[in-house]
Order: structure tokens, then C-alpha cells, then sequence
């Protein structure tokens, strides 16, 4: 039977690492999706638009992507990727901005320098223990909202977004091995439509 439950980081976090006059800003955090790590990384292109690298790498379960954003090939994304492997992290992606200090490092120096961006930020977060879950959409009218609510409860389900109007939807995570129940309690609240998403 598959992993139901991952590690990743509480909080995002971060860290700096300097060599030779470059620095390098390492910036670790939880993702659910690759579309969250791509978000991120625009974000930290907007705040250090200065900075000559932006390198990305994360890991999404099966899904995986180390970026060396012109750097050497080898030399920042899979370095990155292998501090998140090695702190056995999931659902994790890293962002390291590097500033260039007018001394080439070398592609051994590279690796050391994004390794450890990511290494020390890595060190400075706490791992957190979280369920896989499938996303479901629910929508119903208002008047059914506290029995979809109390059946997303009964079954452990995270509420990853809600929108109350005439017509309520509601986003949840469900892990696995409740889906049957899950769906079960909910084809008895026939005005209700569930679509997994």
C-alpha cells in the first residue's frame, strides 16, 4: 500500500551563504503544487531583479524539477534538489538567488555554494508530517452547508477553499483510504454535486 502521509517543512525559511564575494540567498518552503513553486519563484524574481540566478528546484511526490537558470549545466538545480532529498523532504521546493561577486567559482564551487544555501535553510526549518490527500469539489445549495461541513469533518478532510454564496463550493483533501467513505456519505446528500479536481 502507498504512503499516505509525507515530511515536509512548517514554515518557509531561509538562509544565506557567502563565497568569494557572491552571495547566495537560499530560500526553502512547503509547495502542493508546481504551480506554487513557479509563483514563488516570480516573487523572488521581483524582489532581487538584480541578482544574475535564480535557481529552482522542488520536490512534488512522483514530480520533480532541478533549474540552474544559466549556471553551468548540473551545478545549482541538482545540488538543491539533493539538500531536499537528503533532509527526506516532500512536497518541498528551494529557490537559491545568487549575486555575483566577480570571481567564478567553478562548477565544484557551484555546487558546494547551492547545496549549502539550501542545506542551511533546510537546517534552520521544521519538518511537519502531512497527509497525501485528493481534491474534491463540492457544491450545493447554502442550506446543505452544515452537512457537507460536518461529513468533511467526520472524515479528517483538509478545507483548502471555500466560496458561500446562493450556490456554496468547497475545495477539500481527502486522504486515500477515507475516499470511499468520503463519497459514500456524500451520495446520501443527493442536492450536492462531488467532482474530484
Amino acid at each position: 500500500m502507498p504512503a499516505e502521509s509525507y515530511q515536509t517543512l512548517t514554515t518557509p525559511v531561509e538562509a544565506e551563504f557567502r563565497d568569494r564575494g557572491s552571495r547566495f540567498l537560499g530560500f526553502a518552503f512547503p509547495v502542493r503544487t508546481v504551480a506554487e513553486a513557479k509563483q514563488t519563484l516570480a516573487e523572488k524574481r521581483k524582489e532581487h531583479p538584480k541578482a544574475v540566478h535564480h535557481c529552482l528546484a522542488y520536490r512534488i511526490g512522483d514530480d520533480f524539477r532541478a533549474s540552474d537558470d544559466g549556471e553551468p549545466s548540473g551545478s545549482a538545480g541538482r545540488p538543491m534538489l539533493g539538500a531536499i532529498d537528503s533532509a527526506r523532504l516532500d512536497y518541498t521546493a528551494a529557490i537559491v538567488v545568487r549575486y555575483f561577486g566577480g570571481t567564478l567559482l567553478g562548477v565544484p564551487g557551484l555546487i558546494h555554494a547551492y547545496r549549502t544555501a539550501v542545506a542551511d535553510a533546510l537546517a534552520k526549518g521544521e519538518p511537519t508530517t502531512r497527509w497525501m490527500e485528493t481534491s474534491y469539489e463540492i457544491v450545493c445549495d447554502y442550506g446543505l452547508v452544515s452537512e457537507v461541513l460536518r461529513v468533511l469533518r467526520m472524515q479528517g478532510a483538509t478545507m483548502l477553499q471555500q466560496e458561500m454564496q446562493l450556490f456554496c463550493t468547497l475545495v477539500a483533501g481527502i486522504r486515500p483510504s477515507l475516499e470511499p467513505a468520503f463519497l459514500a456519505a456524500m451520495a446520501e446528500l443527493p442536492s450536492a454535486t462531488v467532482k474530484k479536481i
